[in-house]
């Protein structure tokens, strides 16, 4: 091998090193960015985002769009220097989003569960807001467990035993004056198929020594008709507030949002608080690539959302549902809402 060949292999070494290094090592880093923003007014896969049966409902128009972050988990060094150089993405130690003690499925679980919760709060927050009466609510069904088949999530339970029950601490003094064995006769309304009775008999459970009923309950705001909310592979719970106020606008009449496009994100409470969220400088720019014009934030992220806040994106300070149904009837009606 001759001496100028020589010279370009050892050239080309340090070369090839560093490519494969870029293209083959992972790195310990998550890259955050905007994600995908959905109309939680219009559809998705041929289906209503927020669908509503059983009950009149009211046309829209405009948007009510909920904001997402995008998450590349994997990403080997290459990739992690073209993210970081595009100042698009944001580069955050794995750790702090896959914590170590937990599997990336036990992680993914409990944003499903998450998300699962958000949607149960934003229907108790809308219908709360629109004033529903209060019932004693099945949010779950243990299975196995005493009451498969015998009740359903949402089912409102009005009589035990033939005693009326009107909240919560009512229902679990009863229950607790029972033991397991027992037969509990409970009448209770479901949803879009009237009233019904079943006979439950109560099973054991090794934390309580009354009987088992299998179900979880609480106090809520009910209606005769059913809400679902179609869409799929979406963690974590910030989509509640755009869920709330989606399921408000479909019950109404009138614009919500005065047929602007209104964007924005929150966690919401069953009472309708509006709670903070991570990621919201990557929603804010999702919000305004998809056309909005104003961003609803929550009162605890507004300082982070004005540091990073841009001139073509009106920013709206929300703490609950009511908060931010008023604040977009003072858009609509050419006043001036509370702003971050």
């Amino acid at each position: 091998m001759n001496r100028r060949i020589l010279t370009l292999v050892v050239a080309l070494v340090p070369i090839v090193t560093f490519g494969f290094l870029l293209s083959a090592v992972a790195v310990p880093f998550v890259a955050l960015g905007p994600g995908p923003t959905f109309d939680t007014l219009g559809e998705v896969d041929g289906k209503q985002v927020v669908d509503i049966e059983g009950t009149k409902v009211y046309p829209t128009s405009g948007h009510l769009n909920m904001t997402t972050v995008s998450q590349s988990d994997g990403i080997t060094l290459g990739q992690a220097l073209v993210l970081w150089a595009s100042g698009r993405d944001q580069l955050v130690p794995r750790d702090l989003v896959y914590p170590p003690d937990k599997s990336k499925d036990e992680i993914d679980k409990d944003n499903n569960n998450d998300f699962q919760r958000s949607e149960d709060n934003a229907e108790y927050a809308a219908l709360s807001y629109l004033k529903y009466p209060q019932a004693v609510t099945v949010e779950s069904v243990t299975d196995p467990g005493p009451s498969v088949g015998k009740l359903q999530d949402g089912d409102a339970i009005d009589m035990v035993d033939n005693k009326p029950v009107a909240n919560l601490d009512e229902f679990t003094a009863l229950l607790k004056a029972t033991k397991p064995g027992d037969q509990m006769v409970i009448d209770y309304r479901r949803k879009g198929d009237g009233i019904g009775t079943t006979t439950i008999t109560l099973g054991e459970n090794k934390d309580r020594d009354y009987g088992f009923l299998g179900v979880g309950v609480r106090d809520a705001p009910w209606g005769d008709f059913k809400i679902d909310f179609n869409l799929a592979n979406i963690g974590g719970p910030s989509a509640g507030l755009m869920f709330s106020l989606a399921v408000v606008d479909k019950l109404t009449t009138g614009d919500l949002n005065g047929g602007k496009f209104v964007a924005g994100t929150g966690t919401i409470s069953g009472d309708g608080k509006v709670g903070p969220i991570g990621g919201i400088t990557h929603k804010m720019v999702a919000a305004q690539e998809a056309g909005a014009t104003i961003f609803l934030v929550p009162a605890d992220n507004c300082d982070e959302a004005r540091s990073a806040h841009d001139d073509g994106l009106q920013l709206i300070k929300v703490d609950t549902l009511t908060s931010a149904v008023d604040a977009l009837h003072a858009v609509s009606a050419g006043g001036e809402p509370p702003h971050c």
